[in-house]
């Protein structure tokens, strides 16, 4: 059975017209606000941009669901859990910064933000999931906590998954940082002997004590580690190297099982703004030309109908920017053309469908 996945497209000749409100009333004709009861903790979870990136979703849009939970006696806040990699947004202190820094302060949202993994990223919690990688997966906490989640994804590129949507912005965006280590890569993390300063954090925190620290050498004994990565983010001098190394598909079908891990038992929305669409994540610190010119909004209870719509959607569009010489035609894999050592995105989809997450048949309903 088609699942329906409702589209606000981006005209808009009055100001009930303007994308804001259309927001609203997406919201409002995709049921989402049957799933708000009072005094519920709202979580709503969106990517709060690197500094220097300008394509990720604008604050006036998040303000608009925060005034919605508000209406509906929920009690919202906005959240992310900390990046892996070393940026910006690393641990809660940085990233609360970035994030009002890009105009999420509560003057503007009206709303607070909490990180959910904690000050350092070590605020995880082990939730069973028993797919085909993983028995159990680690979350940040404090999203587990909410009642309801509210995912605002911006659909785009990513180099290592093809795209990201809904799947990348819960899954990889509320893992842990040791969770994404899990999802970034199945190569076990290594010491490198000369950066090792033998401070032993590392071993105190090995959950399998797999790591050998003493006068003559540093290492992790890899046949007992189970790849945490929690060695990685407890070390304070990189001395653990992060592995990003992994095949395309296997990236996105271990990002799809923490998103399982997370949404199971939960009350979801899903929206997925088409706009923006640049080429790379909003991890990095740049925003390059989109690669088509903007779509709309999409809004689903089904996940995978939804990623699957705003696949199709980007992939019948005209290209623009980087793809503006490139003989695409219609239908074709814009996200592979862009980073063509991915298979453009494709495998999360279908893997979420395998493991009964949602269906990629939909019927599009405009508002």
């Amino acid at each position: 059975m088609a699942s329906k996945v409702y589209i606000a497209d981006m005209k808009s000749t009055t100001n009930s017209e303007s994308m804001v409100k259309k927001l609203g009333k997406l919201f409002y004709k995709a049921g989402f606000h049957e799933l708000i009861e009072k005094d519920d903790f709202v979580a709503i979870k969106q990517h709060f941009g690197e500094p220097g990136n300008t394509a990720f979703i604008r604050p006036v849009f998040t303000r608009e669901i925060v005034q919605i939970a508000k209406k509906l006696k929920g009690k919202p806040f906005l959240t992310d859990a900390n990046t892996l990699y070393s940026g910006q947004r690393s641990n809660s202190v940085d990233h609360l910064n970035s994030a009002i820094g890009n105009g999420f302060g509560y003057a503007t949202v009206q709303a607070p933000i909490i990180i959910a993994d904690g000050l350092k990223g070590k605020g995880s919690t082990e939730v069973e999931v028993n797919l085909k990688h993983f028995d159990n997966v680690r979350i940040a906490s404090e999203v587990l906590e909410a009642d309801v989640l509210i995912s605002l994804a911006h659909f785009k590129g990513h180099e290592l998954a093809g795209f990201g949507g809904t799947f990348k912005n819960i899954g990889m965006g509320l893992g842990s940082r040791a969770g994404k280590q899990m999802m970034h890569s199945a190569v076990l993390p290594e010491i490198t002997e000369s950066e090792c300063i033998k401070c032993m954090k590392c071993v105190k925190h090995c959950p399998e004590n797999c790591i050998i620290i003493n006068e003559d050498e540093s290492y992790i004994d890899h046949e007992i580690c189970i790849g945490c990565g929690e060695c990685v983010v407890t070390c304070p001098t990189d001395a653990i190297s992060v592995e990003w190394e992994s095949t395309s598909e296997g990236m996105e079908e271990r990002q799809v099982e923490f998103t399982y891990g997370i949404v199971k038992d939960r009350k979801n929305v899903y929206i997925n703004f088409i706009t923006n669409v640049s080429p790379d994540c909003d991890c990095a610190g740049w925003s390059d030309r989109p690669i088509v010119n903007d779509i709309g909004i999409l809004a689903s209870k089904d996940p995978v109908a939804l990623e699957q719509a705003s696949l199709d959607l980007v992939n019948q569009a005209e290209p623009k920017g980087m793809l503006e010489d490139r003989d695409l035609k219609p239908g074709e894999n814009k996200f592979k053309a862009v980073h063509p050592n991915t298979d453009g995105g494709v495998r999360q989809i279908d893997y979420a469908a395998e493991i009964g997450m949602g269906s990629k048949e939909y019927e599009l309903v405009s508002l």
